[in-house]
């Protein structure tokens, strides 16, 4: 009995220990839980710093670098990524919904869209253009005429007096949806063209990043094994929100998609063109918007040749009657093949975009060129080159919309295999390219 009593006494002293003790060791444990916790959030801030610090040691050329410099100029900026994380697609909404940039290799690779990193930075807006740069940006035309929106009515057409709408110069697009491949935003404007007309109207883009798969489909062709490769699309709307139609008697607005890109000494445009008689088609292209061009910067040799080394200011325009649909560019020093596809109709009518008063202003490009360059004074807002096109005229009654696509592709890898894909989109292998200038 005494033995049975000493093993009852053991237990209870036990338990009161056990009791006394738990409270402690549970609050032990809760402090270290913290303790882990708090060395948890210090080294994921440790990863993002040194991810940050990682992304502003790539040299500038690299998508990295613009990611890392854009994101401070736009905290909403968006990047859509492949899978893989090697093709990318920068978005941004402050700075009306451009495509600023894009890669094929990832951070490491080449950024292929013109950043103007000075005006970036400066934080200050310029009175006539604010050319931040981006190989995809939203405009609407038409930027000269009777019906022009870039001029006050009566106002001389000369550049003192041409002034880019702010809508489409420095106010933001909201973003209204997104997801892994798209984002798609909207922005609500007024304009005022030349002749007086007020339009309301609804802007909207999806920027959608494509997949191998839908690019080879798009420009009906097999991509080659072993090219680095990004392809996006822009899908570009306007809604007519006024009470009124757009008309000849109102002067009709279009879509206009600018890509901006990194110029070279070795790049060089091409543009296939619809063979026939001038009588029927008339001129292959405009090449004297800011004078014409020389010849040894513009061959016309069954497609046009077009140098684009940022050296010397010049424009030219193919007309719907011209156009295939397609345009691009090679550059020999960083073995890259840009493609540019556009939706156009033949039969439809395109606003003429020059600083003039015009006969026909209905009656303009679909697709245009440009090679950036000093101005008289010897400044300069480049270098870069662009490749733009334009919807149709928008002659559209309240409620009424009209679409645009613009699709932009960029391949790296070597001549070989980009030789062929030239071949079977452009019309025309590299070699010819590389020895026309």
């Amino acid at each position: 009995m005494k033995h049975l009593l000493m093993l009852l006494l053991q237990n209870l002293l036990m338990t009161l220990m056990t009791c006394s003790t738990n409270p402690t060791s549970q609050h032990e444990d809760a402090r270290h839980e913290d303790a882990r916790r708090e060395d948890a959030r210090h080294e994921d801030a440790r990863h993002e710093d040194a991810r940050h610090d990682a992304d502003s040691s790539f040299n500038e050329g690299a998508f990295g670098y613009d990611a890392h410099f854009l994101h401070k100029q736009d905290p909403q900026l968006v990047t859509l990524w492949s899978e893989d994380r090697q093709a990318g697609v920068i978005v941004s909404p402050k700075y009306q919904a451009k495509v600023f940039t894009s890669t094929a290799k990832g951070m490491e690779g080449l950024s292929y869209g013109w950043v103007n990193y000075q005006l970036l930075a400066s934080n200050k807006k310029v009175p006539h253009m604010n050319g931040y740069g981006g190989e995809d940006r939203f405009w609407i035309g038409p930027e000269g005429g009777q019906y022009s929106v870039f001029f006050e009515p009566g106002a001389e057409m000369v550049y003192d007096h041409w002034y880019t709408p702010p809508a489409i110069d420095t106010e933001p697009f909201q973003p209204v949806g997104q997801d892994a491949q798209a984002i798609h935003l909207q922005k609500e404007m007024q304009l005022k063209n030349y002749a007086g007309h007020t339009f309301h109207l609804l802007a909207d883009r999806t920027i959608t990043l494509l997949s191998a798969k839908q690019s080879a489909q798009l420009l009906d062709t097999k991509l080659p094994q072993g090219v680095s490769f990004v392809g996006y699309e822009s899908k570009n709307s306007i809604t007519n929100q006024g009470d009124s139609a757009w008309t000849e008697d109102t002067g009709a607005i279009c879509i206009w998609i600018l890509g901006m890109f990194r110029p070279s000494a070795t790049a060089t445009v091409v543009i296939p063109y619809q063979q026939g008689d001038a009588s029927r088609l008339g001129p292959v292209a405009t090449t004297d918007y800011f004078g014409q061009i020389p010849p040894d910067r513009l061959k016309e040799e069954g497609v046009i040749y077009f140098k684009v080394d940022g050296k010397e200011r010049g424009k030219l325009g193919l007309t719907s009657q011209r156009a295939k649909g397609i345009a691009g560019s090679y550059d020999e020093a960083n073995q890259v093949l840009t493609l540019v596809q556009y939706t156009f109709s033949e039969g439809e009518r395109y606003v003429n975009q020059r600083w003039e008063q015009q006969q026909q202003p209905f009656q303009g490009d679909v697709l245009n060129a440009y090679n950036d360059g000093p101005l008289e004074d010897g400044s300069q807002m480049g270098p870069f080159f662009e490749i733009e096109s334009s919807s149709p005229a928008a002659f559209l009654k309240p409620g009424q919309q009209i679409t645009h696509f613009h699709r932009t592709f960029h391949f790296s890898g070597e001549e070989q295999q980009l030789d062929k894909l030239a071949r079977e989109t452009l019309g025309v292998g590299l070699q010819t390219i590389k020895k026309v200038f």
